[in-house]
């Protein structure tokens, strides 16, 4: 699992955090030393609040310690980066629950669909029993999507019409589930409306249905981020949490981009753990997100 996570850093490992550890190795820290090393966090997409945070913490350490060989600022500088991604609960699977409810949403484009198709696999895997519900009624492109994913995971769809109400879709989900003894239901929500809808909203009137339905769900709301798409992805994240109570966030398409610092923004700017990171295009290419490995896989 750690090949995954550090080979989808590949990027960010060669454009970034080996760049910084070269600044490190070059001589005498100096003013010029940590704007530079700045200027690179904020070009893997950062964030200029959480980089400044970063900087300072790692500047206090340095000279509260008195660190001056390249290999010390180094393990400095990871330590610094630990601290930052707070270790998150474990996802709530738990085995006296009848049924768990989780429901993934995000913009259209992020990987969404795909990474249910992913979610799914890892679960099944995992000895759940997984049922799939496409909420992603207003394109009708994505029902077929989720289902050609729940045929190569091997777990079934419920899927109305196109256009049908959502949050039905949601309910007939739950009811299926239940009924036929499945204990997972990962739901898809729409990532785009036509213009006489509002997108919150609808995602609202969804987890409301979870809600009504079953005790304490939806019990996971996982948000599909794009990482290539970089700061512009947190603005989008913020909307989503303030609506539907985002409890964690997949990240998708982290080997092919450099802003793989974004996932410290995420949880420094929205107070978000990261749950899962999308490492290829392969049903199997999804990993439990690892802090410690991620840190590692920034550097080695």
């Amino acid at each position: 699992m750690f090949r995954s996570i550090r080979d989808s850093l590949s990027r960010t490992r060669q454009s970034v955090f080996g760049q910084i550890v070269n600044v490190f190795g070059a001589g005498d820290i100096t003013e010029e030393t940590w704007e530079d090393v700045e200027a690179l966090l904020i070009q893997a997409d950062m964030g200029v609040p959480t980089t400044l945070q970063l900087i300072d913490a790692l500047r206090a350490r340095v000279a509260k310690e008195g660190l001056y060989r390249g290999d010390q600022l180094t393990e400095a500088l990871k330590k610094e980066l630990r601290a930052f991604l707070f270790d998150p609960p474990d996802f709530p699977l738990e085995e006296d629950r009848q049924l768990t409810v989780v429901m993934v949403v995000g913009v259209n484009g992020s990987g969404k669909t795909t990474s249910i198709g992913k979610l799914a696999h890892y679960y099944q895997n995992k000895g759940r029993r997984v049922v799939l519900a496409a909420g992603d009624t207003f394109r009708a492109a994505a029902i077929d999507q989720l289902k050609i994913w729940g045929e190569r995971a091997d777990v079934p769809v419920i899927a109305g019409q196109p256009n049908a109400d959502p949050g039905a879709v949601a309910y007939d989900g739950i009811r299926a589930a239940r009924a036929r003894g499945f204990d997972t239901l990962i739901i898809d929500t729409a990532g785009r409306l036509h213009t006489k809808f509002n997108l919150m909203k609808e995602l609202e009137k969804v987890y409301s249905v979870c809600k009504k339905s079953v005790h304490a769900a939806p019990h996971e709301v996982l948000l599909v981020l794009d990482a290539p798409t970089g700061q512009n992805a947190l603005i989008q994240a913020q909307k989503f949490k303030e609506s539907v109570n985002v409890t964690g966030v997949v990240l998708t398409k982290l080997d092919g981009t450099a802003k793989g610092g974004m996932v410290f923004a995420i949880y420094q700017e929205l107070q978000l753990p990261v749950r899962f990171i999308g490492t290829g295009e392969k049903i199997g290419d999804l990993a439990p997100f690892d802090a410690d490995q991620f840190v590692d896989g920034l550097f080695e």
